[in-house]
């Protein structure tokens, strides 16, 4: 009997080891004793790194030779490059957003005129919020930009956009769960809303958890609105790849003076993806097919965080992609 104990107990603790998580890299980000630390893992940082490898970038064009206006028709953005600059930025678009279709994707072949596709509609439109993005966003993204690359990865449409949810369960006789105990990948299968972009990604405008008086209800928020707070707040966190401890300080996670840089950095961050969606993405909805539309309420699709850092505090570990396309900086 003590012989089979002892063999339960050694297979016990040989499953147990095998459950356990490799060594972790830990970097101390401020103050000792007030958890600011940067915790990864060396595992997922090695398949983070080949997955965010920045693309070749195209040789420079002469800035010779007429205008793109003066030689195509229906330039409405980009005109005023020359036409091998244009011609330039033409093809690494096709290179980061449909390698496999080529300029059938957004193009009719036989009139490029036309915006017959509604691909071409759409793609103008995210032209000018890349440029937006370079110009008007430099709190967050500062000189580094961004380019249609750090979205789309050579996809058509990137692997992390969102669509407004139906709570399912508003009906049931259990109650409104509120997108409760409904894990989804947006929160880190967290039981918290499985929707926490609705409503708040969506214009600017504050985000406050913690009360700033003693009387409650001050902020305007009931608990239900705090989770969902709480389920972006995870977003954030999975979508940078970092812990709480990367934005605040856990001692004191209200207060901004004794917070790390980068929590201004994420604030303006929140503003720039919520004038994205009310600007940019939303209302491009009437020009999208039904088939490209939400599920549930027919929107457009619309970003987060997510869907440039894809994993890294750095989209593509801060590769300065648009530095190699000025036409991308500025309208």
């Amino acid at each position: 009997m003590n012989r089979l104990l002892t063999y339960t107990v050694l297979l016990g603790m040989l499953g147990l080891a095998g459950c356990e998580l490799p060594p972790q890299e830990v970097k101390q980000v401020g103050y000792r004793g007030v958890g600011m630390e940067d915790i990864q893992s060396p595992e997922r940082q090695a398949e983070l790194m080949a997955a965010n490898q920045p693309p070749e970038v195209l040789p420079p064009a002469p800035a010779a030779g007429p205008l793109a206006s003066e030689v195509y028709q229906n330039v409405e953005v980009l005109g005023d490059l020359h036409v091998p600059q244009f011609t330039r930025l033409m093809n690494a678009i096709t290179a980061w957003v449909s390698p496999e279709e080529g300029c059938a994707y957004c193009h009719n072949l036989n009139n490029l005129a036309s915006d017959e596709v509604y691909t071409k509609v759409v793609s103008r439109r995210m032209i000018q919020m890349t440029q937006y993005i370079n110009s008007e966003a430099k709190a967050h993204v500062g000189d580094t930009g961004v380019t249609c690359y750090t979205c789309h990865r050579g996809k058509n449409v990137p692997d992390y956009i969102w669509f407004a949810l139906e709570d399912k369960t508003a009906d049931k006789v259990i109650g409104k769960m509120y997108g409760q105990n409904m894990p989804a990948e947006a929160t880190r299968l967290a039981s918290l809303p499985a929707d926490p972009f609705t409503g708040q990604l969506e214009e600017p405008g504050l985000l406050r958890v913690a009360s700033d008086s003693a009387f409650p209800g001050s902020n305007d928020k009931d608990v239900k609105d705090l989770e969902k707070i709480y389920a972006l707040m995870m977003h954030f966190s999975g979508s940078l790849g970092v812990n709480c401890g990367y934005c605040h300080n856990t001692r004191a996670f209200s207060n901004w003076e004794q917070s790390p840089p980068y929590r201004a950095t994420a604030w303006h961050g929140l503003q720039m993806v919520r004038t994205l969606n009310a600007d940019y993405l939303t209302p491009l909805q009437p020009v999208y097919p039904d088939y490209r539309l939400g599920p549930d309420f027919g929107d457009a699709p619309k970003g987060n965080c997510e869907t440039c850092h894809q994993g890294v505090n750095k989209p593509l570990y801060g590769a300065a992609m648009a530095q190699d396309y000025p036409s991308l900086q500025s309208p």
